[in-house]
C-alpha cells in the first residue's frame, strides 16, 4: 500500500517533469552538460558530506568553511606542483574534518553545534593564515582542473570516480559497513565491539578529504579563493545528501544517491533559471524538497520499525 507521504514526492517529481518539458532548452545536449558541470563542485563535497550522515551525525556546518580554506591551501601550493598541492590540500581537509569527528564520536559532542563553530575557527584561522585578501595560483597546474575532455569538465570525471570509489568504499569495506551500524546504532555497535569514535573519526576524515578535493576545484575555477567564496556551498551539499534519500537519522544512504542527490540539486537550479527565477526561488524550492524528503525518509523508517 502506498504511503500518504509519497503523494508529495510524486506530486513534485510530476510538475518537475511537466516544467522540464515545457521549458525551451532544457533538453538540449548544452544545457545537459551545464547541469552536469554545475553538479560536480556540490557533488563532491556532498560525497563526502554522506559519510557524516550516515555515521549518525546529522550534518556538517563547516562544509563551505573547510572547502575554501582547502582552496588556499591547493591555491597557495601550486608552485610545488599540482599532486603535491592536491595532497596537501587533501590532507588539510582530512585532519581538520577528523579532529571534529573524534570530538563528536569520542565525548558524543552535538555535532551541528560543534560544526557551527568549527566553521567560526576555520575561518578565523584562514583570514589570519592568509588574510582578507584572495589567494591567487602559485602556479598553473590549476589549468590541469579547469579542463573539459571530450568538452565535459574534469570536475564531472572525478565527481563520477569519487561517487564509484565510495560506493565500494561503504558496501565492500569494514569501515563501510561499520559506519552503517554506527549510524543505526551507537549502542548496539558498542555491544557488538565496534569501535565507535575511530569509526566516526575516519566518516569525518573522508568527509573532509571530499570537502578539500571539491575546494580544489572551486578554486580553481574562481582562480582565487578567499573567505568570501563559500556562498551556499553548505546548504547545497546538505540538500544533495538529503534530497538523495539518506536518513538524517544516520544508517540509511548511499554515496550513488547522493549523486543523484546532487544531480537533482543542479537541474532543479537551472530549470529555475531558463524560467527567470532568481536566487530567492531557488533557495525555497530546495528548502521545500529538503523538508519533503526528511519527513517522507523518516516516516519510511518508522514504518519499517514499527
Amino acid at each position: 500500500m502506498r504511503r500518504p507521504t509519497t503523494i508529495p514526492l510524486v506530486l513534485a517529481l510530476a510538475a518537475l517533469i511537466v516544467l522540464a518539458a515545457t521549458t525551451d532548452r532544457f533538453f538540449t545536449w548544452d544545457n545537459v552538460k551545464a547541469i552536469l558541470s554545475s553538479a560536480s563542485l556540490v557533488g563532491i563535497v556532498a560525497l563526502g558530506l554522506t559519510f557524516v550522515t550516515l555515521a549518525g551525525s546529522m550534518v556538517s556546518l563547516a562544509v563551505g568553511p573547510s572547502a575554501v580554506l582547502a582552496a588556499m591551501v591547493f591555491l597557495s601550493a601550486l608552485n610545488a606542483g599540482l599532486l603535491p598541492a592536491l595532497l596537501l590540500a587533501i590532507a588539510a581537509g582530512a585532519a581538520i574534518a577528523a579532529l571534529q569527528g573524534a570530538l563528536v564520536g569520542l565525548w558524543n559532542v552535538n555535532p551541528v553545534i560543534l560544526t557551527i563553530g568549527a566553521g567560526f575557527l576555520i575561518v578565523g584561522f584562514a583570514e589570519k593564515a592568509y588574510g582578507e585578501a584572495t589567494v591567487r595560483p602559485e602556479g598553473g597546474g590549476f589549468a590541469t582542473l579547469n579542463s573539459v575532455p571530450l568538452g565535459i569538465p574534469v570536475a564531472v570525471y572525478v565527481m563520477i570516480g569519487v561517487a564509484l570509489a565510495f560506493q565500494y568504499l561503504l558496501t565492500r569495506t569494514v569501515l563501510g559497513r561499520q559506519i552503517l551500524l554506527v549510524g543505526e546504532s551507537r549502542e548496539a555497535a558498542r555491544a557488538a565491539g565496534i569501535p565507535v569514535a575511530r569509526v566516526v573519526t575516519a566518516a569525518f576524515a573522508l568527509a573532509g578529504a571530499a570537502y578539500a578535493l571539491g575546494g580544489a576545484f572551486l578554486g580553481s575555477f574562481n582562480m582565487g579563493a578567499s573567505t568570501y567564496l563559500e556562498g551556499t556551498l553548505t546548504f547545497d551539499a546538505i540538500a544533495a545528501v538529503l534530497i538523495g534519500g539518506t536518513s538524517i537519522a544516520g544508517g540509511h544512504g548511499s554515496p550513488l544517491r547522493t549523486l543523484g542527490g546532487a544531480l537533482a540539486v543542479a537541474a532543479i537550479t537551472d530549470l529555475l533559471l531558463l524560467r527567470g527565477l532568481g536566487t530567492g526561488p531557488q533557495i525555497l524550492l530546495k528548502g521545500l524538497l529538503v523538508v519533503t524528503v526528511v519527513i517522507a525518509t523518516q516516516r519510511r523508517l518508522n514504518g519499517a520499525q514499527a
